[in-house]
């Protein structure tokens, strides 16, 4: 019998358009934008000013503290101007606009294609050399993943998850990346379980993915400890909390971490991006996005490097359809609606959804029928009618009493209401209150 997680989820649509579809390497355009903030925590500290010449891999900001982390150019050629530009999130912030001259590497990248399997570093080489590179967790979340390799005092990992789920309707991107780098990806595992010091590791992957779950258990066999968990699909089976659940059987308590339950979780792209920056010494400026959408003449994976316009992967795949509504930064769930195309690829872009205008647009809302779907729909066991109706009566202490901040934003509330109420809205609006006066309590 399949495993999943054991409270609430929903099953939304697959629609995998670009299932199968080789990853492709688009073009280097004359001009990239690259944001000093493609994390969570403090925005990086450039290190380069207007007039430097840069290559490709060479350091352009400096992580700013210990939850940041650093930023790589993607391209080779001349810093333009550093400046507040537009991102996704629709707000102008800080990044760095290089004119692009030719294609040169930093001499120190590797950029054979041979595998290397041996290393003779230690856990904390590995750590550092996970820090120097910039890397993040690659869901989407974008935590950076040396904090996580830093297993905190008194605690100890016991295993490693690695998210292979791609729960998210429509994306491709983990997907494909484990069909063409399976064997570089259980490298990487490798490196990671050496990192934390665990002996075992799961890969969780989701039963609509048959040929990546046999690829996957074939390469397996050659790592001791390591065994792919086929999982039944139920979505957000992504989240840290019910990957755990599902592949486990362990809960983590209300406002901790996977690490209080012995696990630390690590996305498959993350798994990958960490066996290029040890092994072949490459920092993470550039991941595989999919684009995609019911309209779009060419559904595709790309590899594109950090700091392209949004607009050329869209072109890349046959352009904006005419019925466009909405394009989406991500998944349907999840992802975050852009104001425009002209915003760069940051190392969270893990998809680029086109969405009809059908589709895209809101149904007017209706009364409450207390019907309680949103509680069933619920990973985290919470009542959403009742988060929003506080949010909306601004009972911010309320809110918190009934765990707000567990929240974990996955969508299933609002796609599971009959009365078109827009669930997630108000209690993203009731957690980000609730957290500014939880920090301010604490100061």
């Amino acid at each position: 019998m399949l495993k999943t997680f054991k409270i609430g989820g929903v099953h939304p649509a697959e629609n995998k358009f670009s299932a199968g579809k080789q990853i492709e390497t688009l073009p280097i355009p004359d001009m990239v934008t690259v944001p000093i903030a493609q994390h969570i925590g403090a925005p990086s500290t450039p290190v380069v000013k207007k007039g430097d010449e840069v290559k490709v891999g060479q350091l352009l900001a400096q992580s700013a503290g210990f939850v940041s982390a650093n930023i790589h150019s993607p391209v080779s050629g001349k810093v333009f101007k550093i400046d507040d530009v537009l991102d996704s999130s629709g707000y102008k912030k800080k990044a760095i606009i290089i004119k692009v001259e030719g294609d040169e590497w930093e001499e120190t990248i590797d950029r054979s294609t041979d595998l290397v399997k041996q290393t003779d570093l230690s856990p904390k080489e590995i750590v550092d050399r996970v820090a120097q590179s910039g890397i993040v967790g690659l869901g989407g979340a974008t935590f950076p993943t040396h904090v996580k390799l830093a297993v905190p005092q008194g605690m100890t990992a016991e295993m490693l998850l690695i998210n292979a789920v791609e729960c998210e309707p429509y994306l491709t991107a983990d997907h494909q990346l484990m069909m063409e780098k399976g064997a570089e990806i259980m490298v990487g595992i490798d490196l990671l379980m050496k990192a934390i010091g665990v002996k075992k590791a799961i890969i969780g992957i989701e039963n609509n993915k048959p040929d990546a779950i046999k690829h996957l258990s074939q390469l397996a066999k050659e790592y001791a400890g390591v065994e792919v968990c086929a999982l039944k699909v139920q979505y957000p089976q992504g989240g840290e909390k019910q990957l755990i659940n599902a592949a486990t059987g362990r809960e983590v308590p209300s406002g901790a971490l996977p690490i209080s339950v012995g696990c630390v979780v690590n996305n498959v792209g993350t798994a990958y991006a960490v066996y290029e920056a040890v092994m072949k010494n490459k920092p993470l400026f550039e991941r595989v996005v999919t684009v995609t959408g019911k309209s779009v003449s060419k559904p595709s994976n790309f590899m594109a490097r950090v700091g392209m316009s949004v607009s050329q992967l869209v072109e890349a795949a046959g352009g904006l359809p005419e019925d466009t509504g909405k394009v989406i930064s991500g998944g349907p769930m999840m992802g975050k609606a852009l104001v425009t195309t002209d915003v760069p690829v940051t190392k969270g872009t893990s998809g680029v959804l086109i969405m009809r205008e059908e589709e895209a647009t809101r149904r007017t809302m209706k009364n409450c029928i207390r019907c309680a779907k949103c509680v069933s729909a619920c990973p985290m066991g919470l009542e959403p009618y009742l988060l929003m109706t506080y949010a909306e009566k601004k009972m911010w202490e309320e809110s918190e009493d009934s765990f707000v901040m567990d929240c974990i934003e996955c969508g299933s509330c609002s796609y599971t209401c009959p009365a078109d109420r827009p669930l997630l809205d108000y209690i993203r609006l009731g957690k980000g209150t609730v957290g500014q006066i939880m920090r301010s309590r604490k100061k």
